[in-house]
């Protein structure tokens, strides 16, 4: 994991959960927003991705390798002895999601954005029925997850760094896949026992990747005292990147800076 700190005194933490296929080297321009705005940053690779492990890029054998390795972020940032808040993204958020379902951590706040709890397009029903056969024979068989930085954002910056990122991966594993199904699955069938934390839902309108349906369906059902949801009309699935995305941190930061206030925090 990596520790970006705020300059001067810090008003709490933030530790940030990166999507499927990327890694943290994407986040510069957020990171230096919540730094710059007097917030620590925390952030890793998730196993299998980024500068994890070249060997088993695009491979888990369990989701819980994900939820252990957010889990130790979130412990890094208690050191700070600030409030902590998670961020999570896509896959990211359905990460954050499995970990307060779980688990029992100590956040002041969680913020997803276009989180992963369905997707606009699935394997086909035979793709997807070979796939349970895989995932016991060969997990490690990798297969195209039919996914393009276009379909991620509008951003032609973005789009162009990405075209030459070597870290992006390009293929999954059956286990993997399978692994992504099971969690969303979870992440309904565990509604009740999700942990009650103030809850911001980031969510493109356009988004070509997660279904918004899904998403809007897990947010209104989900038990939670203090939830807040904003769709951003014309935004892709990456909404952080997104030409709007300076109007969606400060929708962000002013969530984060309301729960400092609820919560008395004088910094």
């Amino acid at each position: 994991m990596w520790k970006w700190e705020a300059e001067g005194d810090a008003k709490a933490v933030v530790v940030m959960i990166h999507g499927a296929l990327e890694h943290h080297r994407r986040y510069g321009w957020l990171i230096e927003a919540w730094r710059s705005s007097g917030f620590h940053v925390i952030m890793g690779d998730l196993p299998g991705q980024g500068m994890t492990s070249r060997a088993n890029r695009g491979h888990i054998d369990s989701f819980d390798e994900y939820l252990l390795e957010a889990k130790e972020w979130v412990e890094a940032a208690y050191d700070f002895d600030l409030p902590v808040f998670l961020l999570g993204h896509s896959m990211g958020g359905l990460v954050a999601i499995r970990l307060l379902q779980e688990e029992r951590v100590e956040i002041a706040g969680l913020i997803l954005s276009s989180p992963c709890l369905g997707l606009v397009k699935y394997p086909s029903k035979m793709l997807n029925m070979l796939s349970h056969g895989l995932n016991v024979i060969v997990p490690t068989f990798r297969i195209s997850p039919g996914l393009s930085v276009e379909m991620a954002t509008r951003n032609e910056d973005v789009r162009a760094v990405d075209a030459n990122d070597s870290l992006y991966i390009t293929k999954v594993s059956v286990r993997w896949y399978r692994e992504l199904s099971a969690a969303m699955e979870l992440a309904f069938d565990n509604m009740d026992k999700v942990q009650d934390v103030p809850t911001l839902l980031l969510q493109g309108g356009d988004d070509k990747i997660v279904d918004k349906r899904a998403v809007k369906e897990w947010f209104n059902n989900a038990p939670l005292s203090e939830k807040r949801y904003k769709e951003w009309p014309k935004c892709y699935h990456e909404v952080f990147n997104e030409p709007e995305r300076e109007e969606v941190f400060d929708y962000a930061h002013d969530f984060v800076m309301s729960q400092l206030k609820a919560i008395g925090y004088v910094y």
